[in-house]
């Protein structure tokens, strides 16, 4: 029988369900000092809770470890402990079943419907320059994306970029959003709208007068709609809105890009050009200052067209972005260039002449935009970031920084390259396939930290990163965007402390062989995790550093 890959929440389940109790009472451990002792708890205030006086009955402990199912982990030993009921994993086995290619997203051919997002990303309209706030909004959609996308899930970014701006800072990013097309679809929708607009009853003719806004078409009444509705989570102050064609253009994007979405019944005739049938959702990422104006076009497309997708916004609002110590208000541009000014003065510091060398302006670039995405994505979504521009916050040294994961995946390659160079000189023989190494030779707390937190929870890690939940009342939704750069950050400190204490290529000796090659394997899983990571971060990882 295919045992299947691993995973935590699988294993949980079923450890749970071997107590037979309501709830979830097991979890994983994570500490290096517990996971010495245990891989899984069930603490003692929780068995007191389920059970009378806290004892679990000694069959239910005794048949734990023969415990078996898809995607669960081989267990070793139940026992009762001080801290509760502890489980350990057949540790030589995990290794075997985990170290091999990481799974892909899901295959189209399972017949799994994945559904389709849409993301709009308002500070793309801004029609003043780019700033850190709108950034902010931007990389979290472009990190967003890429996670739906790793999920199988379809996803569609609005608006297009258009041609008459410069949008140099964004491809300095390495944020690749669609560009306009032209063509004449979203004229015809805008003539559309303004033809639903005509017939609304909450619209009204807007008198020109010099005070009035160039381009308005009319006013609508939003209030009332929403007090008509009964929706929930709109800002009270929202009132009257006067439409320009600016308006009417951004929501005629937002139906194209939902008429671009799949259906979940691709046989069914749609009965309008909004389908009750499409599995799409509308995503508003917007910074807070944003939000209020964001809230008004939600409001006025539901009202025009008052269909099952226009039902499904939801707003992902971000906090501030609060510059501080400014001398002017800094462009997003400009903010580029500071931070690899600073990344080239810090690199020359710990490099010397060879960051000067010409061979370093890709890496220097990478370094940067590196720093500056887990500097705007490291931080829960709903949080205020601080950005000092002053004193040089960017540096190749610190634990916590984008610039430190680069250097710990240059290091990863400077391995394999020199155990590849050493290979073909005849050093030492290739890499044998997985089913023939010896495990049991990796007994370095390390290296079981290595595989027990980053290997076995990443699958789940991306999931969990890309999760939309609803929300429980009103529009605003909270994402777990900060997961994967935070992930990327201790594991980094992880593999840095294993990789700092354990020589990996040893002396050419055939019985060293067998604990090489079982290290040479852990690593090369965790080289493919922080691979894939980024790539959701839109990174390509160093060769050298």
């Amino acid at each position: 029988m295919d045992e299947g890959r691993p995973g935590v929440a699988a294993t949980l389940r079923v450890l749970n369900g071997a107590l037979g109790r309501p709830g979830a009472l097991w979890l994983k451990e994570s500490g290096a000092r517990n996971l010495r002792h245990r891989d899984f708890l069930a603490p003692r205030a929780a068995l007191s809770a389920a059970f009378p006086g806290g004892q679990v009955p000694p069959e239910v402990v005794s048949a734990v470890p023969s415990l078996q199912g898809p995607a669960v982990l081989p267990l070793k030993v139940c026992r009762q402990t001080p801290a509760g009921l502890a489980v350990q994993v057949r540790r030589p086995e995990a290794f075997q079943r985990l170290l091999g290619p990481l799974p892909g997203p899901p295959s189209p051919a399972t017949g799994v419907r994945t559904g389709c997002v849409v993301l709009h990303c308002p500070a793309l309209r801004s029609p003043a320059a780019l700033r850190p706030r709108h950034l902010r909004s931007i990389l979290l959609a472009d990190h967003l994306a890429q996670l739906l996308r790793s999920e199988g899930v379809g996803v569609r970014l609005v608006p297009a970029l258009t041609e008459e701006r410069n949008w140099d800072v964004l491809r300095q990013l390495r944020i690749y959003w669609p560009s306009s097309s032209g063509g004449s679809s979203l004229t015809d929708a805008v003539l559309a709208l303004k033809a639903e607009l005509g017939r609304c009853p909450c619209a009204a003719a807007c008198e020109q007068g010099p005070g009035t806004a160039e381009g308005v078409v009319c006013k609508v009444h939003l209030k009332s709609f929403v007090e008509q509705q009964g929706l929930l989570g709109y800002d009270p102050n929202l009132d009257v809105l006067l439409v320009t064609e600016g308006t009417l253009r951004s929501l005629a994007e937002l139906q194209e890009a939902v008429l671009q979405c799949p259906v979940s019944d691709p046989t069914a005739a749609p009965a309008s050009c909004f389908p009750s049938s499409t599995c799409c959702s509308i995503v508003h990422v917007v910074n807070c200052e944003e939000e209020f104006q964001q809230q008004q076009l939600d409001i006025l497309w539901r009202l025009l067209d008052p269909g099952a997708h226009t039902a499904l916004q939801k707003h992902l609002v971000c906090g501030p972005v609060k510059v501080t110590n400014p001398s002017s208000p800094i462009g997003a541009d400009q903010y580029f260039q500071l931070r690899k000014r600073q990344m080239y003065e810090a690199s020359v510091i710990k490099y010397g002449e060879l960051a000067q060398d010409e061979s370093w302006t890709e890496v220097i670039d990478t370094l940067t935009v590196a720093a500056i995405r887990f500097e705007m994505l490291s931080t829960a979504h709903r949080s205020q970031i601080t950005l000092d521009l002053e004193n040089n916050s960017i540096s190749t040294k610190g634990t916590k920084s984008g610039a430190f994961v680069m250097y710990n995946c240059a290091r990863l390659a400077t391995l394999f390259d020199t155990f590849q160079r050493a290979v073909e000189q005849g050093t030492y023989p290739p890499l044998p396939p997985v089913s023939e190494l010896n495990f049991s030779c990796l007994r370095e707390e390390g290296e079981w930290l290595l595989l027990f937190n980053y290997i076995l929870p990443f699958p789940e890690v991306l999931q969990q990163a890309a999760e939309l939940p609803p929300p429980s009342k009103g529009i605003r939704i909270t994402a777990n965007t900060e997961t994967v750069c935070k992930f990327l950050i201790q594991l980094s400190m992880d593999f840095s402390s294993y990789y700092n204490r354990v020589h990996i290529l040893g002396e050419s000796f055939p019985h060293l062989f067998d604990q090489m090659f079982a290290r040479l394997q852990l690593l090369g899983t965790v080289r493919d995790v922080f691979h894939s990571a980024l790539a959701t971060l839109h990174l390509s990882p160093l060769s050298q550093i």
